[in-house]
């Protein structure tokens, strides 16, 4: 599942805005027109992407061995024993048929819909799913939507929950990318945060990953758990490298209320490491990942050329994707949609579905101001940064003049950077000197960014200064 509980240090996304009614006139003028003259002009991806019909789909697996003390993802814990068995664990054979009964009975408005390029197992454990239930959503999505004969389809896999036998099986299915729970390479860390597996069944993954030639493969790791040191995170993040995965996913823990651990610590107070620390474990992990050849190209991803979580990159192009399965959410003709997280609540829903009295895809409404929010959120998560030129396309000259004013301090820090059409970083004369004349926007000052790692780090009061601005 799209880790939202584990987020790079102070990088929690903030929660947009209650919009006023009235803006002040320079931005609602570009924000609130209609028909809106700005998107006459604009480039036509910003506004029509969201209406265009998905290609990604995530697919949510509930089933884990045991919770872990920092989850509070929608999950069905099986018990030790889930692994140990050759038969079919009737939870998870039921909750399949209740899937599949979901994705048969969704609408698919569209006049033509092209096929699927990309699906996300996420959970919960996915690798607990006995492969022959993985083809039967496989073999739905192909017959509802397609599926790219070169799709990335993606699951995510925890040591210990599968053997040589299960990813042969899984890659026959098609899956081609494996995402690998290690989360830590310390046996007292993964028992203090619940882990299922230790740290032999880490080495035993790893090398059963690369015996079956599975190319492209992540590895997660979590920073900031309770009583984990520097030289800790430095062993775990050179362990990572000397695996060689061409992609890594490192997330800081976030302490959520009704976890075991939001009940046993308070963020920032020992056992867990302190803001300060939080933060080195972060230019660490730049700082190592980026010096073994690894692109950080999003807040909380690395990866070698050329393999980037193309799923992931979905969500932070704010492009349309379906979601399907306990508590996933879609996002789909301009309308996010998240389903219920227990498990009755999800089974009325799919009934409610197939008798046809729930359409999530009904109104297609976009507000304006939602839009351009997701927009500047998701895109500043990314080392490509915030497209200044389509952006203004879209929402108008002022609001794009007012941002670029609003971010002149962070660019003297160095917190945020600009560049031009041909990605040089501009100086902050240089920056300066452009907003004099607006014309320059688009051109000189082609894309902000977030510096790497400082500017990531303060991401979530540098988001919160753009919705300051679409809102003020």
């Amino acid at each position: 599942m799209l880790k939202s509980t584990l987020t790079p240090i102070f990088s929690a996304l903030p929660a947009k805005p209650n919009y006023p009614k009235l803006l002040s006139r320079a931005i609602s003028c570009s924000l609130t027109t209609t028909p809106p003259t700005a998107q006459q002009n604009a480039s036509p991806n910003i506004f029509t992407t969201p209406q265009l019909p998905p290609t990604s789909a995530y697919i949510h697996l509930p089933f884990c061995r045991k919770r872990c003390h920092y989850c509070d993802f929608p999950i069905v814990a099986l018990g030790s024993s889930s692994t140990q068995t050759n038969e079919v664990d009737p939870r998870i054979s039921n909750y399949i048929q209740l899937l599949c009964r979901e994705i048969n009975a969704s609408k698919v408005n569209f006049k033509s819909h092209p096929p699927l390029e990309t699906v996300f197992f996420g959970g919960g454990t996915p690798s607990l799913v006995p492969p022959r239930l993985v083809s039967w959503i496989l073999d739905l999505l192909r017959v509802k939507f397609g599926v790219n004969s070169d799709a990335e389809i993606s699951m995510e896999m925890d040591p210990g929950t599968f053997d040589v036998k299960k990813m042969e099986e899984l890659m026959q299915l098609g899956v081609n990318r494996v995402s690998l729970g290690v989360q830590a390479f310390q046996e007292e860390l993964l028992k203090a945060c619940g882990r299922a597996h230790g740290v032999n069944e880490v080495y035993e993954a790893i090398e059963i990953v690369g015996s079956c030639g599975v190319e492209n493969w992540s590895l997660d790791l979590i920073s900031s758990l309770p009583n984990q040191t520097a030289q800790m995170w430095e062993e775990s993040l050179r362990l990572t490298i000397e695996a060689q995965p061409k992609h890594v996913s490192v997330y800081d823990l976030q302490v959520e209320q009704g976890t075991k651990f939001g009940t046993l610590y308070t963020p920032g107070e020992f056992p867990l490491p302190s803001d300060v620390l939080s933060a080195d474990f972060y230019r660490m992990a730049s700082r190592m990942l980026s010096n073994a050849g690894y692109n950080h190209y999003e807040i909380s991803s690395y990866c070698q050329y050329g393999f980037e979580c193309k799923h992931n990159f979905t969500y932070w192009k704010n492009n349309p994707f379906y979601g399907f399965g306990l508590g996933s959410a879609s996002y789909v003709c301009g309308k996010r949609f998240s389903r219920p997280k227990k498990m009755g609540g999800y089974i009325d829903f799919v009934q409610n579905l197939e008798n046809g009295t729930v359409d999530y895809t009904g109104n297609t409404d976009i507000d304006t101001r939602d839009l351009a929010s997701d927009v500047v959120m998701l895109s500043l998560r990314t080392a490509r940064g915030l497209d200044l030129k389509s952006f203004q396309g879209a929402f108008g000259n002022s609001v794009v003049v007012s941002l670029c004013e609003a971010y002149k301090p962070f660019v003297e820090s160095g917190h945020v950077l600009c560049l031009n059409e041909q990605r040089r970083v501009v100086t902050a004369d240089e920056y300066n000197t452009s907003l004099l004349n607006e014309d320059s926007i688009g051109r000189g000052l082609a894309y902000i960014r977030l510096s790497d790692p400082d500017g990531f780090l303060l991401s979530n009061e540098l988001i919160s200064v753009a919705f300051g601005v679409i809102a003020p």
